[in-house]
């Protein structure tokens, strides 16, 4: 039975991954389940309190890297608080659409049409449009290597 429960661990961890291309998938949610899964079926005496504690700060910088991101660059280059929203929609349709792709292209044409709709500029809407892209590569490649970390402090703290 505990190579159902190691099973169901990984699968979680795996799926924490994909939730980085579908956005539907809360990345987050998905590595909790498989620390619970080995808290509660596996080991529950394993885990201590200060990898608890290191996991629900990493996760706090988790969600928070993915917005920041996103938003920083929306900002910087001059984006509208409602082209940050577009982003946000835009990325999880477009995670759907066109997957892989979706996931850039979809955000990128929103935030295109909505800052000219807005501004009536051409060439601040595609820099803001690119920015966007920039913002999602940054949080998605942030959000990866936190959840590196955060996957192999587990295995770690398990092995040790």
């Amino acid at each position: 039975m505990e190579y159902l429960w190691w099973g169901i661990t990984i699968i979680l961890f795996i799926l924490s991954f994909v939730g980085i291309i579908y956005p539907i998938i809360p990345s987050i949610v998905a590595i909790w389940g498989g620390f619970l899964v080995y808290q509660f079926l596996i080991n529950a005496n394993e885990l201590s309190v200060w990898f608890w504690i290191s996991m629900g700060i990493l996760s706090a910088v988790l969600i928070a890297a993915d917005l920041i991101a996103n938003s920083y660059f929306v900002k910087k280059y001059g984006g509208s608080k409602a082209s940050e929203t577009v982003a946000a929609i835009a990325t999880i349709v477009g995670s759907f659409i066109l997957p892989p792709f979706g996931i850039i292209l979809i955000p990128f044409v929103a935030v295109l049409i909505t800052e000219f709709i807005l501004h009536r500029e051409a060439k601040k809407a595609a820099k803001v449009g690119f920015a966007t892209v920039i913002g999602f590569l940054g949080g998605s490649i942030a959000k990866i290597l936190i959840q590196i970390l955060m996957i192999v402090w587990f295995f770690i703290a398990v092995v040790i």
